[in-house]
């Protein structure tokens, strides 16, 4: 068995153990498989451990990760690359195909926090009344745009929801988040409102006919994807004369942001936002500063001049 044979053998086995032990999504595992194939590309081009992941030395992983911050790689990127890195060699060691793991002592590179881009909650209204519903698509596209921000949903969440995963009488969305992890989101009276004029006036005209278990539907009676509904998203924000630089969450981030405005607690925030870390969900306490300015204002002897 050549090298390569040897390295797809190992990766398809790798990628088979994450979805079966952890359940990670399909993006998940092509994202995991494209790293490493990244290092056994290096592997072969500066001929370094006969080409073999298994015979790989820390020396060689600190000299590939340090390679792709010199051809511009984001230090966020390489340490995303280092942390499939360390997993995929704590499985070798694991399966008893290495005595020693390569990546267990390398430091991640120090990543810095950009504050999401949010939107007050004027831009969202103007966003939100952007579709023309008087028309099937731009009825489907509020109903779309009136749960992303109700929720805080992924784009791939929205994209992916199944007909089954709303619950109208309960005012809930069930949602299979990163890892297969399992959530309810509460809707809100607004979203369910925009939600029930799409599934009586809006999804059977773009069904023609046609069955769909998918909860949002194109004309061709399919689900839509995140590309073409983040192609939606910048033309209903153009059309509304936002000018802000807006990115598939904006609508998550505002959700985040002011939900913490209006006095969230932010355990609760991080639950509805499926974040398994709180520190992931930290970072919105920097933009939701005017519920801060407020109670200053409010019970700060001097809050107010």
């Amino acid at each position: 068995m050549n090298a390569t044979e040897a390295n797809n053998q190992i990766l398809d086995e790798f990628t088979d153990a994450l979805w079966l032990e952890d359940g990670l999504s399909r993006n998940t595992l092509i994202s995991y498989r494209a790293d490493l194939q990244q290092l056994i590309t290096w592997l072969g081009r500066q001929e370094r451990a006969n080409g073999l992941l298994s015979e790989v030395a820390q020396a060689d992983l600190l000299m590939f990760l340090s390679d792709r911050i010199a051809q511009g790689a984001k230090a966020s990127t390489a340490s995303r690359a280092l942390i499939c890195i360390k997993r995929f060699y704590r499985y070798l060691q694991r399966q008893g195909r290495i005595s020693a793991n390569p990546a267990m002592n390398i430091d991640n590179p120090k990543v810095s926090r950009h504050l999401p881009v949010s939107l007050a909650e004027s831009e969202v209204e103007m966003l939100l009344a952007a579709p023309d519903v008087q028309q099937p698509l731009g009825l489907r596209d509020r109903a779309m745009l009136e749960i992303l921000y109700a929720a805080g949903l992924r784009v791939s969440e929205l994209v992916d929801l199944a007909v089954a995963q709303v619950r109208q009488d309960m005012g809930v969305v069930r949602i299979l988040g990163k890892g297969s992890k399992e959530r309810l989101v509460p809707l809100g009276d607004e979203a369910l409102h925009w939600l029930d004029l799409y599934l009586q006036r809006a999804r059977p005209v773009l069904l023609a006919g046609k069955q769909s278990n998918m909860l949002f539907v194109t004309t061709r009676g399919g689900a839509m994807t995140r590309q073409a509904f983040w192609y939606l998203i910048k033309r209903h924000a153009q059309q509304a004369g936002i000018v802000k630089l807006l990115s598939p969450h904006t609508l998550r981030h505002a959700f985040a942001t002011h939900l913490l405005n209006h006095g969230a607690d932010l355990r609760v925030v991080q639950l509805l936002l499926g974040h398994s870390d709180i520190s992931t969900t930290q970072i919105y306490t920097h933009v939701a500063r005017e519920r801060l300015r407020q109670l200053h204002a409010r019970h700060h002897p001097r809050g107010k001049l």
